[in-house]
């Protein structure tokens, strides 16, 4: 029992041992495999991946790892870690492909680009299959090949092949194969375009026969039957006739080849030559051409080789030195050239020889047979001739026009010496590319005045000569004026030797060529010094005259010495200087349009206009385009653009006589012209910039319009900035006797009468009458009187004065006030006196003193008729 236990103890043993060495074994042969598998992954290039149904990734070999760059360290990656290594424009291809696979359970061998975390880009065939498991998908393994030395060796044939297809093209060479045993031809895409197929056509040759030029068709079928029968290398040139007509040149040479079975094949090239053909072609007839022109031409040419001996002349230009062609060609050409200039020639030849292809010019001297001397204008280029550098040389007679130009520098030597002795200052200037003008020349005494040598006058900047104040003048005359096609003239002061300035009038030129640009101005300097000097004395003295005269005439036609008026005459002389705004207050007739006239006459807008306008005597719907203008179709009957009275007024003074006559809207623009200074013509967009001073009058009562709403107070205050009240005549009756003197004297000339005095009596009833129209009313009776009195005293018919006085002097107060009282009784009076005539000397509105369409205004706001007070 014992030794059998002890048996089955030691086969136990033996089995439990045999058990492990075979354990043992198999995984020494697993690791070997897995060893062979992953060294063969890597001889190939190719790992190994497994990918389960949910999109993870369960294995990937070492290889794999090693291709795409990443650590397996870090396990296997993820499919999102995967994607992250495909190149980017590849990446949403390879996600839709594992997309596909995972649904639809296929395959996929697909080509993708990777990039690795060193920044090396791979090309990668990816190759995948599905595992299934009793027909369930299990999951799918594949391989993954890096095809990089492939791809790259595929792109460098791809690029080679273009590279050749490029080269044929561009040298119209065209390849072909032509295996004799079968009659198989092969073209390239070259030599379809020279023959004119398309490429899909299967070369033949009976094809090529059909191209062949008919005159070459036999040529051609003798060298291919020649090539059948021998066997060997074959060169042919012929012509090719196409389907539009055209014919080309090509050349085909061919090379023979066999193999080890002893098969003939041809490998050849066609090469298209029409270019170099119509080139040969063109270059025979130009060398006829310019052989004919050589021999016949009447210029004179000369061959001359490298050497400096003349290997061709032709027979005109030897005729023009008294040889012939025979007598100078092995000569050397220097021979025929003045001795001085024999070395300017050479240096000349050397040169043109450096400079292969490029035509030169010099002008020199040739001698002829006889001795005597011609001036020739030699144009010369060296061409490559035969292997050999020669020159070639037209030369053209100029003796005429150096003859001409020898002249010329005598005459100007002459006219130089002439011109220093000018006392003017004489300058020549020229076109310069670098700034406005060159300096050519200037003559002595301009130079001396300056204190300058001809060099550094030229060198010097104009700014240096010119007074300060002149340089900006003389800038902007440069442009517009002095570098114009006319002549011109400036008044400048220039700088002497001995640091002073003098005053000269600068009078400029210019001449033209023959195409008519300007080639030289000629510049004179006249000294005008003392002239200026002259004037400036003139100037002055005519500016204290003028200001003695105006102190004398500013006031001339306003007549009195009152204290009232001579207030207001003082209030004159101080506002007239500044631009301030003025508005004049008074009753109708009392002189308000003088007072403004003074006021420009004292102002510095003096020498500008003075535009008057009478805001009642204009119609309320044309008095904004009488004031502003208006453009063309502003309204009916707007023809054509009007310029307004702001506008004519541009720098001067207007004058705006009733301005409490203006309609509501057009204050408003009047404001806007004193607010902004500028305003618009009626019908148009744009703003027109004003600079007017504005004056205005009235006799109305200001203050009672702005309480009835009638005029702007915002206006009123911009018109009210330097009042002026003129006092009504009853005011300053001390005054009547000067004012009747005045306008009996005045009105008695124009009538051509003399009135020894005034009568006493009627100067007692001038000044006791209240004078309700003011002076424009005692202007009017005097010129009545003057043209009915008939004896040599001055009267006055005192029922004139009488009727007024009647009348309860209605003129004792201002005609504001009268209207707010006794308007209507007032005007249905003077209406009743003139027999319902409104204008005219004996109207209505003469007697009341006041404007024509301002009575009319009141007669229709009042409602009167002006019928029941005519006659009849």
């Amino acid at each position: 029992m014992d030794a059998h236990d002890d048996e089955d103890t030691r086969l136990r043993s033996v089995a439990s041992q045999n058990a492990a060495a075979i354990r043992l074994a198999r995984q020494r042969a697993e690791q070997r495999s897995e060893f062979y598998l992953a060294e063969g992954q890597r001889l190939a290039h190719m790992g190994s991946w497994a990918l389960n149904p949910s999109g993870v990734f369960d294995y990937w070999s070492p290889e794999l790892f090693r291709i795409y760059g990443l650590d397996p360290v870090k396990g296997v990656p993820t499919l999102d870690e995967y994607l992250a290594s495909v190149h980017p424009q590849d990446r949403e291809f390879m996600a839709g492909t594992i997309e596909r696979m995972l649904v639809g359970g296929s395959g996929c061998d697909v080509k993708q680009r990777i990039v690795r975390r060193d920044g090396d880009l791979r090309y990668i065939r990816w190759v995948g299959v599905p595992s299934l498991d009793d027909g369930v998908l299990s999951g799918f393994v594949g391989t993954a090949l890096d095809v990089t030395d492939q791809e790259r060796l595929n792109q460098e044939l791809r690029r080679r092949e273009m590279y050749l297809a490029e080269a044929q093209r561009l040298s119209r060479t065209g390849s072909f194969g032509w295996r004799i045993s079968t009659g198989e031809i092969v073209w390239s895409d070259e030599t379809f375009r020279i023959f004119q197929y398309e490429q899909t056509t299967k070369p033949t040759v009976e094809l090529i026969l059909q191209r062949v030029h008919p005159e070459d068709a036999s040529l051609v079928r003798q060298t291919i039957e020649v090539a059948l029968r021998d066997g060997k290398d074959f060169g042919v040139e012929h012509r090719l006739l196409m389907p539009n007509g055209s014919v080309k040149h090509v050349h085909v040479v061919a090379h023979a080849v066999s193999d080890e079975s002893g098969t003939i094949e041809f490998i050849g090239a066609v090469t298209d030559v029409t270019a170099a053909k119509q080139a040969d072609e063109a270059l025979r007839t130009s060398e006829q051409q310019w052989r004919d022109v050589f021999e016949n031409n009447p210029t004179m040419y000369f061959l001359v080789g490298a050497k400096g001996i003349v290997m061709a002349v032709n027979p005109f230009g030897a005729a023009q030195l008294g040889y012939t062609v025979n007598e100078l060609v092995g000569q050397p050409v220097r021979s025929v050239f003045y001795e001085a200039d024999g070395e300017a020639f050479q240096g000349n030849v050397a040169l043109c020889l450096q400079h292969l292809g490029q035509s030169m010019s010099w002008e020199l001297r040739k001698v002829r047979r006889d001795g005597s001397v011609l001036w020739v204008r030699e144009t010369a280029r060296a061409v490559l001739r035969a292997n050999e550098v020669v020159v070639l040389i037209a030369c053209e007679d100029i003796t005429e026009r150096k003859s001409a130009e020898e002249k010329i520098r005598q005459q100007e030597m002459e006219l130089r010496q002439l011109l220093d002795l000018a006392p003017q200052f004489v300058a020549v200037l020229g076109p310069d590319s670098g700034r406005p003008m060159r300096a050519l020349y200037v003559n002595r005494a301009a130079l001396d005045y300056l204190g300058l040598t001809f060099e550094e006058w030229q060198s010097s900047h104009p700014q240096r000569f010119l007074h300060p104040d002149d340089w900006a003048r003389w800038i902007a005359d440069l442009h517009s004026e002095f570098l114009g096609e006319s002549p011109h003239e400036i008044e400048v002061r220039l700088l002497r030797s001995d640091g002073t300035y003098r005053w000269f009038l600068l009078r400029s030129n210019p001449l033209r060529d023959e195409h008519g640009r300007i080639t030289r101005w000629y510049v004179a300097g006249t000294d005008i010094e003392d002239r200026k000097r002259a004037e400036e004395t003139v100037r002055h003295e005519n500016i204290a005259l003028r200001e003695e005269v105006d102190k004398v005439s500013m006031f001339e036609e306003i007549v009195g010495t009152s204290a009232a008026l001579q207030a207001v005459l003082a209030r004159v002389g101080k506002v007239a200087p500044t631009g301030s705004t003025v508005l004049i207050t008074g009753e109708t007739g009392t002189g308000k349009e003088l007072i403004a006239r003074a006021i420009h006459k004292r102002s510095g807008r003096s020498s500008r206009a003075f535009v008057s306008v009478n805001c009642a005597a204009i119609p309320p719907s044309l008095i904004a385009s009488e004031l502003f203008g208006h453009e063309r179709g502003a309204f009916t009957g707007a023809l054509q653009r009007h310029l307004g009275r702001f506008e004519l007024a541009e720098g001067g003074t207007i004058f705006l006589d009733e301005v409490g006559e203006l309609p509501l809207e057009t204050q408003l623009a009047l404001l806007r012209v004193l607010q902004e200074r500028e305003f618009e013509r009626v019908g148009g967009g744009q703003s027109i910039r004003a600079d007017v001073r504005v004056i205005a009058a009235t006799h109305r009562d200001l203050t009672a319009a702005m309480a009835a709403g009638t005029f702007r107070s915002d206006l009123f205050y911009r018109l009210n900035v330097f009042p002026i009240e003129m006092p009504p005549l009853r005011d300053r009756r001390e005054d009547i006797p000067m004012l009747v003197a005045y306008f009996v004297d005045r009105f008695a000339s124009k009538a051509g009468k003399v009135f020894r005095a005034v009568s006493k009596r009627t100067l007692d009833r001038l000044q006791s009458y209240p004078w309700p129209g003011n002076i424009r009313e005692m202007q009017n009776v005097i010129e009545r009187s003057v043209i009915l009195c008939e004896t040599e005293y001055f009267t006055v018919d005192e029922s004139w004065l009488s009727r007024e006085s009647s009348r309860g002097h209605p003129g004792n107060q201002p005609l504001s006030e009268k209207v707010s009282t006794h308007e209507r009784e007032i005007i249905e009076a003077a209406l009743a006196e003139a027999n319902g005539r409104v204008s005219g000397p004996s109207g209505a509105a003469a007697r009341l003193g006041i404007p024509p369409s301002t009575l009319e205004s009141k007669i229709r706001s009042l409602k009167i008729r002006k019928s029941r007070f005519r006659p009849g």
